[in-house]
């Protein structure tokens, strides 16, 4: 339970850290970013899959980096939702999502 609460908190650090210093992101305070933490975890568990089966054959034909279009997508969506956050195009939506997937990677290493 700990490590999960740990987990959570650093998430939203991290969102709000790259929501306020990333070009083109934008983010309201903290409060934000913890809604961001809890709305991309609920999009990452009920719209992920969706998307992951309908665009299953680009995936294949490009070799998987469409993931990454159906991760901007997802954060573009997060935008839609969160009042406090937003972001200037689609790009700064692909940059946010790389980084973040990457340095949430690196914590869970660390902190698991």
């Amino acid at each position: 339970m700990v490590g999960f609460i740990l987990k959570f908190l650093l998430s939203a650090v991290i969102t709000y850290v790259l929501a306020a210093y990333l070009p083109g992101s934008h983010i309201g305070g903290f409060g934000d970013a913890i809604l961001l933490v809890i709305v991309l975890a609920v999009l990452n568990a009920i719209l992920k899959p969706i998307l992951k089966l309908f665009g299953f054959p680009i995936t294949v034909l490009t070799l998987g980096l469409f993931l990454l279009v159906i991760n901007a997508v997802i954060v573009m969506i997060a935008d839609y939702l969160i009042p406090g956050f937003k972001l200037d195009g689609f790009v700064s939506a692909l940059i946010f999502s790389i980084v973040l997937s990457v340095v949430t990677a690196i914590v869970d290493m660390v902190v698991d």
